[in-house]
């Protein structure tokens, strides 16, 4: 049996970019489908640095345009999301012989003040040898500087807007593939495959492709068109080691080969360290880190630390495909621009197909706001854009003041453990509460199934957020993976899978 959906939009991938147009879509009164092959975020978009930044290193590049843009949306995301984005300070380490110390700080003062600061505090130059950042660092760098810039969780960044968009109206598919499409009488006729083999028909005034690596493989495979720009496909692989340093500061190196590497606090017990990049031909959904990789970023980092780490410490790595725009002239892959472009076909009477190249998690609701000014155009839609201003679910705290938010909350349910009550404001804000249930004890919420992790918060997870596997929710929907015992996770992961596995159909009573 074949259902039939009749929208305004499909959107195509359920990744940061297709979340933020069908969130801005369906809040502009258009009717809406998002359908995403696997989970949410499952791609690039759970496996960036999760930095929301105006990308320092691109000055050196000369993307003022990009720089500018992604600190003005820097400030906007910071008020809409303050329990998943939070300000953070970086340490730059001063190498003379990479960088001069005025070009530096040619660097930090545009970045300073290329767009408006509200609510990050000001570059300035330090002393490593009375800094608490310069004690892990070896004796030879006595200078630096300290910048600011925003801390993300990037999976929950897209589950935020899908959620959104959902409570606007959209309809949310994952696990569901687009099959086929084809312009039939100014509309398109699509084809939808779920992972349970049913199909559904979607009958859509528009489409919005925003596949990301796969954004070229769907115009010509599903879609059968050609694409008027080139991506090229770079890995960037991350690894994941034991808190290296007691501080909450990041830093941000300058290898000999000019690429950066960044090494962040994660959390709580753990440091992030990426990224590389590196040309991928191939199939973005079975990337991952090689052992080329590793050791890159292991020596990056023994550069600067005076411990130094091997392979050997590597707690968890995670790699993504990043659909980079092609540049003619361009072939060092960090040199090739983080920003995108819009593609719209539509002939007269034709409907509209807009595809989406390249961009960054940082300009991800710009991107989609200029989407959907697009589409809305070529629809005849009028509505105004409205996502500048609002927050995501579980945002709107005063003054996006989290610090005073998050004790508020442990001080109304002080029967939760201090590292359970931040970790739950951190992830859900306002919306912790309605997770909770009504719970008044820690009896109250349920089976524990891993560390932290009960059955009233599974439950959420699922019937909220789309979660349908262990992988969905221990590696992002949380990070609760990391805090679990090697030897004990492969029997959560059962369990949770477990509890998630759909109800068998009952078979029909024979006549």
């Amino acid at each position: 049996m074949c259902a039939t959906e009749v929208v305004d939009l499909l959107v195509v991938g359920g990744g940061i970019n297709g979340a933020g147009i069908a969130r801005d879509a369906a809040g502009r009164g258009l009717s809406v489908l998002l359908c995403e092959q696997d989970d949410l975020a499952a791609h690039t978009s759970s496996s960036s640095t999760k930095l929301i930044h105006g990308g320092l290193r691109y000055l050196e590049y000369r993307e003022f345009g990009l720089v500018r843009k992604a600190l003005q949306e820097r400030e906007t995301l910071l008020a809409a999301a303050p329990h998943i984005i939070r300000p953070l300070r970086f340490v730059m380490p001063h190498m003379p012989n990479l960088r001069p110390a005025w070009l530096i700080r040619t660097g930090l003062f545009l970045y300073d003040h290329l767009a408006r600061r509200k609510r990050l505090a000001g570059s300035r130059g330090i002393d490593m040898r009375r800094h608490p950042a310069g004690t892990p660092l070896v004796d030879s760098i006595k200078r630096g500087f300290v910048y600011s810039d925003g801390w993300v969780d990037d999976a929950r960044l897209v589950v935020l807007n899908a959620l959104d968009a959902s409570e606007r109206g959209a309809k949310v598919l994952t696990r569901t593939k687009l099959v086929k499409a084809t312009r039939n009488g100014g509309r398109w006729l699509a084809q939808l495959r779920r992972a349970d083999g049913t199909t559904i028909e979607v009958r859509a005034r528009a489409i919005a492709n925003a596949a990301g690596p796969w954004v070229g493989e769907l115009l010509t495979g599903a879609l059968g068109r050609r694409a008027q720009h080139g991506i090229r496909l770079v890995k960037g692989s991350h690894i994941v080691t034991r808190r290296l340093f007691e501080h909450d500061h990041a830093y941000i190196f300058q290898n000999p080969d000019k690429r950066i590497i960044f090494a962040i606090p994660y959390e709580h017990e753990f440091t992030l360290i990426g990224t590389t990049d590196v040309e991928y031909p191939s199939d973005p959904a079975k990337v991952a880190i090689d052992d080329a990789e590793t050791r890159y970023l292991c020596e990056s980092i023994n550069r600067y630390f005076k411990r130094h780490i091997s392979p050997r410490d590597v707690c968890w790595t995670y790699s993504g495909v990043r659909p980079l725009l092609q540049e003619e002239g361009t072939d060092n892959p960090s040199a090739a621009t983080r920003d995108y472009k819009l593609e719209l076909e539509a002939g007269p009477n034709e409907a509209p197909l807009l595809s989406v190249f390249g961009g960054k998690i940082t300009t991800f609701r710009k991107l989609a706001e200029e989407a959907v000014d697009t589409l809305t155009h070529a629809l005849e839609h009028r509505a105004p854009a409205w996502t500048a201003a609002a927050p995501l679910p579980g945002g709107d705290i005063d003054d996006a003041h989290f610090e005073p938010f998050a004790k508020r909350f442990a001080a109304r349910h002080a029967w939760l453990p201090a590292a359970l009550a931040l970790r739950y404001a951190r992830a859900y804000g306002t919306r912790a509460e309605t997770m909770l249930g009504g719970a008044r004890s820690l009896a109250d919420l349920g089976r524990e199934f891993a560390p932290g992790l009960y059955e009233a918060e599974l439950r959420y997870l699922h019937d909220v957020e789309w979660a349908r596997s262990a992988q969905d929710v221990l590696w992002r929907r949380t990070k609760l993976g990391l805090h679990i015992e090697p030897g004990q996770l492969e029997a959560a992961k059962r369990e949770i899978d477990a509890w998630l596995a759909p109800e068998p159909i009952a078979a029909a009573p024979a006549l």
